[in-house]
């Protein structure tokens, strides 16, 4: 299986809003509490936007994960992009539950580090899962990260304040 990933564009919105719509219930004990309104193309569009501002200021590195077929089935990111003498960022990824199981998100993952190494020269990627989110871990286990700790009621998923392990990937190369 080959992965492509690239940059994310305006004209996903559609294609995200139909996935996002489908996977909703699948992504719903992963994710923030989402309004109505961010499954509908409107809201894509500006999730993108928003997306693509941080990019364009150098804040972030917005992705899809596109299929053999090259569809998207996902997204990878690479955001909190800082400069300075701290050359970090924090990766986020989600795939259709369809895609999940493929080796899919592990090629993402090791394709959006690549990037973050080569292209954008960061020394460290962070990456958070909540403790019950085995599969993700698995993932980050299987693309070099390594678990250094834990932070206590660390984001809002699904309406509450969850605790998530950290990981961290460094920049052999640097």
């Amino acid at each position: 299986m080959t992965t492509r990933i690239r940059l994310l564009s305006t004209s996903d919105d559609a294609a995200l809003a139909r996935l996002q719509t489908q996977n909703r219930e699948f992504l719903a004990p992963w994710e923030p509490a989402r309004a109505d309104s961010y499954f509908t193309v409107a809201g894509q569009r500006a999730a993108i936007d928003s997306a693509l501002t941080r990019h364009a200021h150098g804040e972030a590195l917005p992705l899809v994960v596109l299929d053999d077929d090259g569809e998207i089935a996902g997204r990878v990111t690479l955001n909190g992009i800082v400069r300075g003498s701290f050359q970090s960022c924090s990766l986020a990824y989600w795939l259709a539950q369809n895609q999940t199981g493929k080796g899919l998100a592990t090629e993402a993952v090791n394709a959006a580090v690549e990037r973050a190494f080569t292209e954008l020269a960061l020394h460290r990627i962070q990456a958070e899962t909540l403790p019950s989110n085995t599969a993700s871990q698995n993932v980050l286990a299987r693309t070099g990260f390594t678990r250094f700790g834990l932070a206590p009621r660390f984001l809002k998923i699904a309406g509450r304040w969850e605790d998530h392990l950290l990981f961290q990937r460094l920049n052999d190369n640097d």
